[in-house]
């Protein structure tokens, strides 16, 4: 199949998003059902960016140190590894919608109880269960997307998804870092703690309104050349996982990538706070700055992905992320370390849409919810021992050291990115075909 990010629809020249957005939106042809699907990913997300850029600052109030968050982020991405496959075989089983409606219920659920019982146990307990939950977002996500969309418009429903429910997000920044200065302008005097739990329980009120579109959501089914559902029978999802010469070599690569993410993204935070002494209020402003820039990256992505092949920008985003973080452990200064957290985050927020769209247009279109669960169980299962291992060596050795030898890894992967898997993908023999001389 052709990529995405060279269909007609993507890759034909239209009006500008930036002159006339909702024209722009018209042309991408988008269908109701991948609407219906963007609202509730827009809840979904916008809840949980919140939730999860709070809770370790949270822990931190309560003095829980690097170790104490790396077992409890472990144990989050250790339910995602372990309830990976399950929600694959159920959502072929009973299909997608069932699975996001115990999901929007469950998930909230389980975090609220996260941020009131502060005893350790109950946190690495209950981290993993709201993993278990959450995993059926990541199995469900990508072939919800797919179905809702064409290999014409797929990839800007992709980036368009991951980057729009970044305004709320943003707003959510902004929330954080001044909600205690304006609930006390009206006369509520909340600790720094307990503003913190306010904002993590409505947080997951957020995520709640997610459940309204997902009760509206209906799944069109895929019908091959012949009019037939191309859809993997009921049933056999587990006998049908392939893994290809494709998926052999894209799976570990991406589960170290994954890893190399989770080793600093959930102490993001806690190293402005504690190494660079970012007082709240900037750490709020800083997480909205992101959300910016990581929309605007999002929009931008399949224009660069055009211009240098899909694999070149993948690589691309990769190395540029990987020699930020290697400044950033360099870097003593307040405010060059809050820039260069700024680009890091932007870099790697831009290759994820090209990683998952590579993974959606080189695998059929019956194979591709096996592809998204084994995508997902590599990524839980690298990032959980990650994130352990990250804490374990933040306590010991410090911020400096680590977010090196991070930036060293990340080099690494992009480069075996771009030598090993691209020579499997459709862009490559396109590119490599040569034409045949002619007696």
């Amino acid at each position: 199949m052709d990529l995405a990010l060279y269909s007609a629809p993507d890759s034909a020249k239209g009006t500008s998003f930036w002159k006339n957005p909702v024209a722009w939106l018209k042309e991408k042809n988008l269908s109701h059902g991948y609407w219906i699907f963007f609202s509730a990913a827009f809840f979904f997300d916008a809840g949980f960016a919140i939730y999860f850029f709070l809770f370790n600052l949270f822990l931190l109030d309560y003095h829980f140190n690097e170790r104490a968050m790396g077992w409890i982020g472990g144990a989050l991405t250790l339910g995602s590894l372990v309830g990976t496959l399950p929600a694959g075989a159920l959502t072929q089983k009973y299909g997608v919608r069932p699975l996001l409606i115990f999901l929007f219920i469950s998930a909230p659920l389980l975090n609220i109880v996260r941020a009131v019982w502060l005893w350790e146990p109950a946190q690495i307990g209950f981290a993993f269960l709201a993993g278990l939950a959450m995993s059926i977002w990541g199995v469900c996500y990508l072939p919800a997307v797919a179905r809702t969309t064409t290999e014409g418009n797929r990839t800007s429903g992709f980036s368009f998804i991951f980057s729009v429910s970044i305004g709320t997000a943003m707003l959510g920044g902004i929330v954080c870092g001044y909600l205690g200065h304006w609930l006390a302008m009206v006369g509520i005097d909340l600790q720094p703690v307990e503003t913190k739990r306010l904002i993590l329980l409505l947080s997951c009120g957020i995520v709640f309104l997610g459940l309204i579109p997902v009760l509206r959501l209906h799944l069109p089914l895929h019908l091959n050349e012949n009019g037939e559902d191309s859809s993997p029978a009921r049933g056999s999802w587990l006998r049908k996982w392939k893994i290809g010469p494709f998926l052999r070599r894209y799976l570990p690569l991406m589960g170290l990538w994954s890893a190399v993410l989770a080793a600093f993204n959930p102490f993001a935070n806690v190293y402005l706070t504690r190494n660079l002494h970012v007082p709240m209020a900037q750490i709020g402003l800083i997480f909205s700055t992101v959300q910016v820039l990581q929309f605007l990256m999002g929009i931008l992505t399949p224009i660069v992905f055009r211009a240098v092949g899909l694999m070149n920008g993948i690589a691309l985003t990769q190395i540029a992320a990987a020699v930020v973080l290697g400044c950033l452990a360099g870097s003593t200064n307040q405010k060059l370390a809050i820039v260069l957290y700024l680009v890091y985050s932007a870099a790697q927020w831009m290759s994820a849409p090209g990683l998952y769209n590579l993974v959606m247009n080189e695998t059929p279109d019956s194979e591709r919810s096996a592809a998204s669960a084994m995508t997902l169980f590599c990524n839980a299962l690298t990032a959980s021992i990650a994130t352990a291992a990250a804490g374990v060596l933040l306590t010991r050795f410090g911020y400096p050291r680590v977010l090196l030898s991070l930036a060293l890894t990340a080099s690494v992967i992009a480069l075996l990115f771009r030598i090993n898997v691209a020579p499997l993908t459709h862009e490559y023999s396109r590119s490599s075909q040569v034409p045949a001389l002619k007696d």
